[in-house]
C-alpha cells in the first residue's frame, strides 16, 4: 500500500469511492462513509509533529554543535 503525501492528499471524493468499495467488497452495511471521510481527512490534513532537535527560531549564529 502506497503512502499518501501531503502534497498530494486524496479528495475526498477518492476517498469515498475507495471506502466505499472496500466496504462493499467486504458485505459491510448501514456505515457512515462520509464520517470516516472525515476522520481520514482530518488526519491526513493535520499538521506535522516537530521532529526532533532544534527549531529554527531556536538557532543562531553560535548554534555549532
Amino acid at each position: 500500500m502506497a503512502m499518501v503525501s501531503h502534497d498530494i492528499a486524496p479528495s475526498r471524493e477518492m476517498l469515498a469511492e475507495a471506502i466505499a468499495g472496500e466496504l462493499a467488497r467486504q458485505g459491510a452495511r448501514q456505515v457512515d462513509i462520509e464520517a470516516l471521510v472525515d476522520v481520514i481527512k482530518a488526519v491526513i490534513d493535520r499538521p506535522a509533529e516537530p521532529s526532533e532537535g532544534r527549531r529554527p527560531e531556536e538557532l543562531n549564529a553560535t548554534n555549532d554543535d
